[in-house]
């Protein structure tokens, strides 16, 4: 028994690694679909014009957005694996459609300088919460309770048109998705359950991580551009 102790513990180690390179696989190749069809938007006037000159589509557009996340997040458990990741992957690319707009908005450089800086500092915030040893599940409550505060400061901010108040929500919101990606990190790598590997489950589980993360960088790569952006 002494000697299979330190296996078990190696080969749950190494399914753990195995379940988040998953994840971060296909959190990535969500980005992806989220670059390419955001970029094929913008080089196309006529989608331009049919996506942001009609407010019933761009309307209908953050609406499925919403749905699809939803859908996801309730329903995962009913779903089956391939289901749950093409509405994952179709989630992505309509994120892209909308994403459009950032290159209208900003130059391609800012935006690819920013896309770095938003991967590094991702990169070392998801380290940091797959490796401490520190439980940050503490982090929850303050973590949401900033988010919910930010997201009401940006809705009244839509009326006031408060340039104070868009710099604090900015700064509040870089702070807030950095702090999701260590502590998501550590949640996502702690769901992981040893021994379902390769299961439906298994599967679920990585689509759901996937998203969590792929939600966190680009939220902060959105607070990131309003530093770091340089509008045209």
């Amino acid at each position: 028994m002494e000697n299979q102790t330190p296996l078990s513990i190696e080969s749950a180690i190494a399914e753990t690694q195995r379940f988040m390179v998953k994840v971060y696989s296909w959190m990535s190749f969500a980005l992806i679909v989220t670059g390419l069809v955001a970029m094929y938007v913008a080089g196309s006037q006529a989608l331009l014009n049919l996506i942001f000159g009609n407010t019933f589509i761009f309307i209908g557009l953050i609406i499925g957005e919403l749905v699809l996340v939803g859908a996801l997040a309730g329903w995962v458990n009913k779903m089956s694996a391939n289901t749950a990741t093409l509405i994952f992957l179709v989630y992505a690319a309509i994120n892209g459609l909308t994403f459009a707009a950032i290159f209208l908005l900003y130059t391609a450089e800012s935006i690819a300088t920013t896309f770095f800086i938003t991967a590094g500092t991702f990169g070392a915030m998801s380290i940091y919460g797959y490796t401490t040893k520190s439980d940050l599940s503490g982090w929850r409550n303050t973590l949401m309770m900033c988010l919910f505060g930010l997201v009401i400061a940006s809705v009244v901010n839509i009326f006031l048109g408060s340039s104070v108040l868009y710099w604090v929500t900015t700064y509040m919101g870089v702070l807030i998705f950095v702090g999701l990606t260590a502590y998501d990190t550590q949640k996502i790598k702690n769901m992981n359950i040893i021994g379902n590997e390769g299961t439906d489950e298994d599967k679920k589980e990585a689509i759901m991580g996937a998203l969590t993360l792929y939600l966190d960088f680009i939220n902060l790569f959105l607070y990131l551009l309003r530093l770091f952006g340089r509008r045209k």
